[in-house]
This record gives C-alpha cells, sequence and structure tokens, in this order.
C-alpha cells in the first residue's frame, strides 16, 4: 500500500513539473531578446565561439523535441525555438550546444551515457514483456523477474546518469550567455529559472524509474505489503 501512495506522489509531482515547464516555457517564449538573435542564431554563435566547427544546427518537428545528437553530431532544434528570437528559445538552443561542447570536451557523464544508449534501448524493448512474464510465473520460475530487474535497473541508472549531463548542460548555456553579454539581468534570471524547470522533469523521471524498480525487488524478495 505504501509504494503506490509513493507513486501517487510522484505522478502528481511529475505533472506538476511539466505543467510548470510548459507555462515557463509559453510566457519566456513572449519576451524577445533585443539583439533580435533566434535559437538557431544563437546556437550556431555558441557552437563558434567554443572552437566547434563540425556540428550543424537544424530544424526538428514537435514542441520540446530539442536535442543534441552525438552520432551525426547535429542540434536539433523544434521549430518554436529555432525560429524564435524569444529568451526561452536562447535558453533552449544555448543548453543543446552546451551538450555539443561536452562531447567535444570528452565530458565523462556524458561519455557514460551515450555507452549506456544501446544497452538501454535493447532493455527498453524488452523489460516490459519480461517483468510480466516474471510475475507470472514468479512461483514457478522466479529468475525471470530477476532478468526483468536486471533489465529495468539499466534504465533506471541511465536515468540518473542524465541528471548530471543535463544540469551541466545548463549550466555551460547560462554562463556563456551572461559572459557573452546574450542576456542580462531580468533575462538571464528568466533562462535560468526556465533551465532549472527543466532539469526538474529529469528528476522527477529518475525517481519514479527508483521507485518502480524497488518495488520489483520487493516484490521478487517476496516482501510485497
Amino acid at each position: 500500500m505504501s509504494y503506490w501512495v509513493i507513486f501517487i506522489g510522484i505522478a502528481i509531482l511529475s505533472f506538476v513539473v511539466e505543467a510548470n515547464l510548459k507555462s515557463k516555457f509559453k510566457k519566456f517564449s513572449k519576451i524577445a531578446l533585443p539583439n533580435g538573435m533566434t535559437g538557431a542564431d544563437i546556437a550556431r554563435k555558441m557552437l563558434a565561439e567554443n572552437g566547434i566547427t563540425d556540428v550543424k544546427v537544424v530544424s526538428t518537428q514537435g514542441m520540446l523535441t530539442d536535442h543534441y545528437n552525438p552520432t551525426n553530431k547535429t542540434v536539433n532544434l523544434s521549430e518554436g525555438v529555432y525560429n524564435s528570437t524569444s529568451i526561452m528559445a536562447a535558453a533552449v538552443a544555448a543548453h543543446e550546444c552546451g551538450h555539443a561542447v561536452q562531447h567535444d570536451r570528452a565530458y565523462a557523464p556524458l561519455k557514460l551515457r551515450s555507452a549506456l544508449v544501446p544497452v538501454v534501448s535493447f532493455a527498453s524493448k524488452w523489460v516490459m514483456w519480461v517483468l510480466l512474464g516474471g510475475m507470472l510465473m514468479i512461483e514457478t520460475f522466479p529468475q525471470l523477474l530477476l532478468a526483468g530487474i536486471i533489465l529495468f535497473a539499466t534504465t533506471t541508472l541511465f536515468s540518473f546518469v542524465t541528471l548530471p549531463v543535463e544540469i551541466d548542460a545548463s549550466r555551460r548555456a547560462l554562463a556563456w550567455l551572461e559572459d557573452t553579454g546574450m542576456v542580462k539581468g531580468e533575462m538571464h534570471r528568466n533562462a535560468e529559472s526556465a533551465l532549472r524547470s527543466a532539469a526538474y522533469t529529469y528528476v522527477v523521471a529518475a525517481l519514479s524509474s527508483l521507485a518502480t524498480l524497488l518495488y520489483y525487488v520487493m516484490i521478487f524478495l517476496g516482501r510485497r505489503d
């Protein structure tokens, strides 16, 4: 029973954090940069000033779909960021370029996360089926549930490894935006607030994954409430 309370609490927290992020995205998307630079302009400038010439900045569909792809070295910005001249677009673009800088500087947590990608990709494909089978056959074949727990543990590890990667990318972004004078005073505080809200989504995801992992471990150990 206690675990269901935790799950419901995390679900509510996740909803609040996600709603807060979308609210700030909408609010700060209406505040324009004085220099009129778009998210794409910000990204290209940050890359250039960090000596990175082999990363392309491209537009991608969707909302909050921004990401850095280390495989093909592209900073992918959603349409609402790529063409926007808002403070939100600048913060998001700089954050994604923060990942490109991490890649260029061989940032250890990013290297670890990249190494985990194929493992997590495999685990994510099969984990729910293995866990379901393990739950159904727990009395006759408990090893199957243990295999599911191991698979799920890799996704949990990935969630926690992601935290320092995202926090560091935001730190690099905010430092660059301030050092170059792209955003100052209240605008810099707005950018910091937006990126902090985005970071909270990763924290909640990691805690949710950990709670789920512990739930299955308790079942395996025969201590389910």
